[in-house]
């Protein structure tokens, strides 16, 4: 598998050093010189095929002989080992949950697969690396959950402060071992300029072995085309054409599945579905990109203004507009409308979804009015439990809170706290 920058094609890489490097020097991102496609038996016959056989399939077929067979069936063995259930509300739209692993989140597949390839590509290195990454929220305790006590990583987390629910936070702060939370005065997007930065600077990358496990690299994205994949498995029997509708902050869960198209999973169309931050689905609509400054909203993890993976999704349709817009569409929601559907999903299904699910089911509701004859998954990417005080203000009853997460919430939060400035990140990472 070899790789290009954004910003070079002629920059090309190997899976390793993309992985362990995550960004280029030109500050493009890494992406696929050839994409793949799986073979039309394999789609005929995916009833037939384990979530773990579907994932290793995909795997051996972006990744080529680069990492041998079966070093690759034991990553994913360990690493996805938790089902990825599409639950239909009625034969026509139903939510693929994504928030059985180990944090309750998606971003779980992407951590748990980056972890273990990690550890393949540094086992009999000596050399630590460091993983440094920005959350809105989920980010940080997948990472935090997937890279525990891995012998030669260590994770420094950084969050924008007041910005991510209560139980998030606890996610992110009170393991300690080898993870270290800094919680940073700003937003979501200045978080993530600050690990974009430091990968740019001198001192930093001389003192550190620097990764990222925002899904800036491509070791987040290869394991996020899995669920697709084993969610059409589920609804092919219906017949019909399927959407997918992705609440989307960064944009690596749309990119991941628009990759899973490119390879030739038969998906009709893909929705765009934000809250008010609706910086993509302003371009699908005017051809023009206007990153914001982000706008806190009750579905914080899609509190993006600057999506990191734009670009990704431009490469994959070579820049092409009416390519992307033929293939996806846009949808937004502000906090009041996110509100009253989370409200209409329970009292019609005795569903609890979360604020960021409960947006793309409304974007699937939007589509289908004019097109009724495709089913529509929406990805639950979070339990709504993460998300307590919201959900129980809106629903009439209280949402069950899992016990991993109920043990999280005496515990005591250790966090530096940081200005808003790069130096005073670069300033502690350096004497610390």
């Amino acid at each position: 598998m070899q790789l290009y920058s954004t910003n070079n094609p002629d920059n090309i890489v190997d899976l390793k050093e993309a992985v362990l490097k995550s960004l280029p020097e030109d500050r493009g991102l890494y992406m696929p010189t050839h994409i793949p496609k799986l073979s039309p038996e394999f789609f005929d016959r995916i009833e037939e095929y384990s979530f773990a056989d579907i994932a290793y399939n995909v795997a051996i077929t972006l990744i080529g002989d680069y990492i041998s067979k079966d070093n690759i069936r034991g990553i994913i063995d360990r690493a996805i080992n938790f089902p990825a259930p599409v639950k239909m509300h009625n034969d026509s739209i139903g939510t693929l949950e994504l928030f059985h692993g180990p944090s309750l989140a998606f971003k779980d597949f992407g951590a748990r697969f980056m972890a273990e390839l990690i550890s393949h590509f540094i086992k009999g290195e000596e050399k630590d690396i460091t993983i440094l990454v920005a959350t809105s929220g989920d980010t940080g305790g997948a990472v935090a959950a997937g890279f525990y006590n891995t012998p030669g990583i260590e994770v420094i987390i950084l969050y924008p402060k007041g910005k991510v629910s209560d139980l998030q936070e606890k996610q992110l702060t009170t393991l300690g071992k080898n993870i270290t939370a800094l919680e940073i005065d700003g937003t979501f997007d200045d978080c993530q300029a600050i690990v974009k930065q430091a990968f740019l600077d001198p001192e930093l990358t001389k003192k550190y072995n620097l990764s990222s496990a925002n899904s800036i690299n491509i070791a987040r994205l290869i394991p996020q085309t899995f669920y697709y994949f084993e969610a059409y498995k589920q609804v092919k029997k219906y017949g019909k054409k399927v959407v997918f509708s992705v609440p989307s902050g960064n944009f690596g869960n749309l990119t991941a599945g628009l990759l899973t198209k490119k390879m030739g999973l038969p998906i009709d169309h893909f929705i765009a579905a934000t809250n008010i931050n609706k910086i993509v689905p302003d371009y699908l609509e005017t051809g023009v990109y206007k990153p914001k400054p982000s706008i806190p909203t009750i579905s914080n993890a899609m509190d993006v203004g600057a999506p990191s993976n734009f670009t990704r999704l431009l490469a994959l349709y070579d820049n092409d507009y009416t390519a992307l817009k033929a293939d996806v569409s846009g949808f937004y929601l502000n906090d009041d409308e996110d509100k009253m559907v989370m409200k209409d999903i329970y009292n019609l299904y005795g569903y609890v979804a979360d604020p960021h699910g409960a947006i793309g089911y409304a974007a699937i509701k939007h589509f289908q009015k004019l097109n009724p004859d495709h089913i529509g998954v929406y990805l639950e990417t979070a339990h709504p439990a993460k998300f307590l005080d919201i959900v129980n203000d809106v629903l009439p009853r209280p949402v069950d809170v899992p016990d991993r997460l109920q043990a999280l919430v005496g515990k005591e939060k250790v966090a530096h706290s940081l200005p808003l400035e790069f130096e005073a990140t670069k300033e502690w990472l350096i004497n610390r």
